[in-house]
């Protein structure tokens, strides 16, 4: 079954379709370009932010998007958030600084936004693209639906799949000697993402599927994830489950994104000084 072409969603009294990504959506193409992701790791206060950088098609995930308070970024490829539990710990963030970027989100940030933030949809309703794990695929939207009629057949629809079902797939790469659960990452992510526990991840396979050349990754510092991001102070730190997956998944699947990547003519690099001996290929 297809993914709906857009969710409806309402926001104060106006219903709203969001569409879902596709690269019909008249975004724009990088294709051949280098795209630097910013992450949220307190080595982001030591970049330098000089006009090349600055000038770079950039995407900014979580809270990073802060930064354009300080800087003038000229080309501002996407912003994404695929965890709802970033829009209810720092809606502020959100309303103060958003301005109608290209923004690529789940379905459950989406809902989230509606409840925390209906103005936001209510204004930039057409800026939204809806983005989703492989393993947790988007269902049509009908309220009369067997589905919905039955609650138990509506939970087992909406379990989360393995990705072993998706290693023949043209559009993933899929791990599934990797212990403890099968890894992966996506060659089109209009077909759904792959996560690895980390947004910089998502991003990375959206800069892929708009055509990017060169893939950097700023601020994944993953060793000091203990510590306030660049955004926080000690005193308000938003709850972070880095640590558990690091090992078994943040960076095995990096390491294969990586390679694969590679061998279809796109190099990944990770800038962050704090995590560069963590990975062999990025």
């Amino acid at each position: 079954m297809k993914p709906p072409k857009c969710i409806e969603i309402k926001a104060f009294n106006n219903s709203y379709s969001i569409v879902r990504f596709t690269q019909k959506n008249d975004l724009v193409s990088y294709k051949d370009l280098s795209v630097n992701i910013i992450a949220s790791g307190p080595s982001i206060s030591n970049i330098n932010y000089d006009k090349d950088f600055l000038d770079s098609p950039t995407i900014f995930v979580n809270g990073s998007i802060t930064l354009l308070e300080k800087f003038n970024f000229a080309k501002i490829t996407g912003y994404v958030i695929s965890d709802d539990r970033f829009i209810r710990h720092n809606p502020k963030i959100i309303e103060n600084i958003y301005s109608g970027q290209p923004l690529f989100i789940t379905k459950p940030v989406l809902h989230s936004l509606a409840e925390n933030l209906p103005k936001l949809i209510e204004k930039y309703h057409d800026f939204i693209n809806i983005i989703y794990p492989v393993d947790r695929p988007l269902l049509v939207n009908n309220k009369s639906s067997l589905l919905k009629s039955l609650p138990m057949l509506n939970k087992v629809a909406k379990k989360k799949l393995s990705l072993d079902k998706f290693k023949d797939h043209q559009d993933f790469v899929i791990d599934s000697t990797s212990y403890p659960k099968p890894i992966g990452v996506s060659l089109n992510i209009e077909n759904g993402f792959v996560e690895a526990g980390t947004v910089a991840f998502v991003a990375a396979q959206l800069a892929y599927t708009l055509g990017a050349k060169h893939i950097n990754l700023y601020g994944i510092d993953l060793i000091n994830s203990n510590q306030p991001r660049f955004y926080e102070s000690k005193d308000e730190i938003a709850p972070c489950k880095l640590d558990k997956a690091i090992t078994d998944r943040i960076v095995p699947s990096f390491d294969l994104m990586g390679k694969v990547y590679n061998q279809h003519g796109v190099k990944v690099t990770n800038k962050s000084p704090v995590s560069k001996g963590l990975f062999r290929n990025i």
